[in-house]
């Protein structure tokens, strides 16, 4: 399954590129930048988004403080939506405007955040660049260790609104 409108697959393109990555996190999130997040994985369906456990990371309690797991959590949604949006016409802004976590077992490791709902961002900007009215989506990003162990399930609430 890939995508054919070519802006996403432009996006992906760039996106993918590590150089290019690195440039888009010290614009647009540079403490995601400085945590040390990376993109694993784009297609138009999903996205997987993971954090080190390192210094900069850490909290008093030996493991990954939750502000960076939000951080990529919220990346592993929102890449998938700033995809769709990238170069799209009519103009839909995004704004994250929920979220809630459970956090189930200690980040002690480098954690890996996966998001599925890019089907469900899609249809929600397409319905708001046809109608003009506000969708929002609520997606599901969860982290696992690297025994495949689940760390912590975030939902994030995004929002999209026709720009006037």
């Amino acid at each position: 399954m890939g995508i054919t409108d070519p802006a996403p697959q432009r996006f992906i393109r760039l996106i993918r590129n590590p150089w290019r990555f690195h440039l888009f996190l010290i614009a647009k999130l540079p403490m995601a930048w400085l945590a040390g997040i990376r993109l694993r994985h784009l297609d138009g369906y999903s996205a997987e988004a993971s954090v080190p456990f390192k210094y900069l990371t850490k909290n008093p309690f030996r493991s990954t403080y939750f502000a960076c797991l939000a951080m990529a959590a919220e990346l592993s949604s929102g890449v998938l939506a700033y995809m769709y949006l990238y170069r799209a016409s009519p103009s839909v802004s995004m704004l994250a405007t929920g979220m809630e976590a459970d956090f189930l077992k200690k980040a002690t490791g480098r954690t890996t955040f996966r998001c599925e709902s890019g089907e469900a961002i899609r249809q929600a900007i397409t319905t708001t660049q046809e109608t003009g009215q506000p969708q929002e989506v609520i997606t599901t990003s969860t982290g696992t260790d690297s025994s495949g162990n689940t760390v912590a399930v975030f939902r994030v609430k995004w929002s999209f609104k026709a720009r006037v």
